[in-house]
């Protein structure tokens, strides 16, 4: 089972209670158990409501824990495990269930065994992660990236209560913190690895490299699951992918951008002078170059706004940051409904700094929103530079998706 009960607790042929012929009991329900058959014991609970409540009622009746059969869709966080509590699943569940059925006086062991390694599937996109598309910037996907962010063993204010399990209060240097708060240290981590590896590049040119080589597959090579559905995840979940810092080091191409570029999509996004010079910390601002909303980004985002139908072409520049001169060939995957054209298919670099561009044609005929599916979002695809007899491979994600 799944716990981060805090205490050191050894449980050892404890009395176990499962509410025989009553489903209320069953499950832990509101006002369900009586403290004369709860009391002093621990509970299994069939999945059904909120484990905090199933908690509070196993407490409430004078329990001395609790076993729970559950899809492990719901998000816990470590202060609220206020008592012994294990999550099982649904097939484990079943089996506890056969054997407290069967047995005159069940007896339970559990044994607080501490952190286990390689549990599959992982890693998932939490239930709190944003998603896309963005408000604010729909022509660009949103999220970039994901990082490790759930359970993640942070520092903390020693003298600082934690939380209070019975009349005790927890005290601790180190607490298991969970939010974007935790997974973007992890992204400025790698950023500041990279800036070491490369001073040269640009904060464009770090980006780029992250994103283009983040994994999409977990570690059952599977999608990585959206929470809590456990659903297959999608570039308006995970961005890119999961950051992946080693092979972020040698990305072989960036899409780079200098700051007039940024500068520039502001102007395209209707800022005014005074806006932009907030943001950029410049004092002469001025959009006579031109607003451009088609940032040299590693990612390609087509919005539909009140229609089923769209088509965008997207014009970008690739810069060599390998030792030596390469060729690339393009690859697209795209779905039904999406017609993907790059031109030119094949792209020839010379040595460090070379720069070559292209251009994406992305047509997307969507003929409705499926009305068997009411959280149909969009459609996406992947596409990559496949450097020839080469290692690298430079892929970026492909959306369609309707406006919010």
């Amino acid at each position: 089972g799944k716990s981060v009960y805090p205490e050191h607790t050894a449980i050892a042929d404890a009395d176990l209670y499962y509410g025989h012929g009553n489903k209320s009991k069953q499950k832990c329900e509101y006002s369900s158990l009586s403290r004369k058959e709860v009391s002093g014991k621990y509970v299994f609970c069939n999945a059904g409501g909120s484990l905090r409540e199933q908690m509070d009622e196993v407490q409430g009746a004078g329990g001395r824990g609790l076993i729970v059969a559950s899809n492990m869709k719901e998000f816990l966080q470590p202060t609220d495990y206020v008592m012994p509590l294990v999550l099982v699943t649904p097939s484990d569940g079943a089996a506890i269930q056969k054997f407290v059925t069967a047995t005159k006086a069940p007896k339970v062991s559990i044994r607080f065994v501490g952190t286990e390694l390689g549990v599959k599937p992982a890693p998932a996109v939490a239930y709190f992660s944003a998603r896309g598309p963005t408000q604010m910037s729909p022509a660009i996907l949103k999220p970039d990236i994901v990082a490790p962010g759930v359970d993640i063993l942070a520092a903390w204010v020693p003298n600082k209560e934690i939380m209070e399990i019975g009349k005790q209060k927890l005290y601790a240097k180190y607490m298991l913190v969970s939010g974007t708060s935790m997974a973007s240290p992890h992204i400025a981590g790698v950023v500041a690895l990279l800036r070491s590896a490369h001073p040269d590049w640009s904060p464009a040119a770090i980006r780029s490299a992250i994103m283009t080589t983040a994994y999409v597959k977990d570690n059952a090579n599977n999608v990585i699951l959206s929470m809590p559905n456990r659903s297959p995840g999608t570039p308006l979940d995970y961005g890119s992918g999961h950051v992946s810092p080693n092979q972020a080091t040698d990305p072989g191409l960036v899409y780079d951008a200098t700051a007039d570029d940024y500068v520039n999509f502001l102007c395209g996004l209707r800022y005014s002078s005074q806006q932009i010079a907030a943001v950029t910390g410049r004092r002469n601002t001025s959009c006579a170059a031109g607003a451009n909303l088609d940032l040299n980004y590693p990612s390609f985002m087509v919005i539909l706004n009140h229609t089923t139908s769209a088509t965008r072409t997207f014009k970008r520049v690739l810069t060599n940051v390998a030792g030596s001169a390469a060729k690339y060939s393009v690859s697209v995957t795209a779905p039904a409904g999406m017609k993907v054209t790059v031109t030119p298919s094949a792209l020839s670099f010379g040595g460090k700094g070379s720069k070559q561009g292209f251009s994406v044609t992305v047509q997307v005929s969507q003929v409705k929103r499926a009305g068997d599916d009411y959280n149909y979002i969009g459609n996406h695809g992947f596409l990559t530079w496949n450097e020839v007899g080469g290692k690298h491979a430079v892929r970026s994600p492909i959306v369609s998706a309707f406006a919010q």
